[in-house]
């Protein structure tokens, strides 16, 4: 059988322990409302999903995947990537070798590498095509994703990155490919201050 212990506490220590207790409590609470007020200020910050809004792009080396990454949050739009039924290798993009794969198709602009397909295009209105600029042109497979789905009632809005290339004439050879479609020509996005990136999407909304 345990003893009862009996401690007989001066007023001094009681007091202690009580504003120790009182101390810990309001901690506790202070915790409490910075978590909450942090977890507020995020989903302030994030951009509502808006399911009118596709972001499709092509990225081979994940440039591209990083630009259209960003365009989706700050816009919302579903993210989408463009995947080659045969992926493109290190020596596929040697620009240096005429035979590499790259260079072979751009050497001809008709054809159409084959892609992964899928993609209900029907709920949006706006779609983001993005891809890296080969020499001076989207890679084929771009062109493939565009024949493989009516954007006939969409405005396509095209970005890209690039070493040393513009965007205007990959631009205007899309347009001659497709004079029936909406484009809008957007920007080199590598290249663009987080100001600028902002101030281009705010300007497309």
């Amino acid at each position: 059988m345990l003893a009862k212990v009996d401690l007989n506490l001066s007023d001094g220590m009681k007091k202690y322990f009580l504003m120790t207790a009182l101390a810990a409590g309001m901690l506790f609470t202070g915790c409490g409302s910075k978590n909450t007020a942090e977890t507020a200020t995020d989903v302030a910050e994030a951009a509502p999903a808006d399911s009118t809004i596709l972001v499709a792009y092509y990225s081979a080396t994940g440039t591209t995947a990083k630009a259209a990454k960003e365009i989706s949050e700050a816009t919302g739009g579903t993210l989408y990537e463009i995947v080659p039924e045969e992926v493109y290798t290190e020596a596929d993009l040697n620009y240096e070798n005429e035979n590499s794969r790259s260079a072979v198709e751009n050497r001809n602009p008709k054809m159409r590498p084959a892609i992964k397909t899928g993609l209900d295009l029907t709920p949006y209105k706006k779609v983001y095509v993005g891809f890296p600029v080969w020499w001076d042109k989207a890679p084929l497979v771009v062109y493939t994703f565009l024949d493989s789905y009516n954007f006939s009632d969409k405005e396509i809005i095209v970005f890209a990155t690039a070493h040393s290339s513009g965007l205007n004439p990959s631009f205007e050879a899309l347009k001659q490919t497709y004079p029936s479609y909406n484009f809008t020509e957007g920007n080199i996005l590598n290249k663009s201050t987080e100001n600028n990136f902002n101030e281009w999407v705010k300007s497309l909304k």
